[in-house]
């Protein structure tokens, strides 16, 4: 099994921290030839997991990392935010514009979260097809 470096990336706790993770996360699978399939359904994980981090587990100013790991069988990415409560998947409503992430997020991975010494991180992995 062949294990690629790990990438970070610090962003501003901000709405457009979800495309600038999505970039560079595509970035680094498109280069290792990863299936399409596998490189999409990530960035959606990536993108839900920096989308819940800004809105729920950072106050204005701060800063979130975003961990990227990868070897031949899986793709793993962890969210370090400043917050210490963990996320909670909201139940089920067609009302609700919005509380769908973790549904998408379990729905295309294994997931689960750490903690750390300032807040937490939520960790996603998916294998590869």
């Amino acid at each position: 099994m062949i294990r690629h470096p790990r990438r970070q990336l610090v962003l501003d706790a901000m709405a457009p921290s979800a495309r600038l993770a999505r970039e560079f996360v595509r970035e680094i699978l498109t280069e290792g030839h990863n299936p399409v399939e596998h490189v999409e359904d990530f960035v959606l994980v990536v993108s839900e997991l920096v989308t819940n981090a800004v809105r729920y587990g950072t106050e204005p100013g701060d800063s979130l990392l975003v961990v990227l790991d990868t070897d031949d069988d899986r793709t793993r990415v962890e969210v370090h935010d400043t917050a210490r409560r963990l996320p909670q998947p909201k139940p089920h409503s067609d009302e609700r514009g919005r509380g769908r992430g973790l549904h998408i997020v379990d729905a295309l991975a294994n997931w689960g979260t750490g903690t750390r010494p300032l807040g937490k991180y939520v960790w996603a992995e998916v294998e590869k097809l």
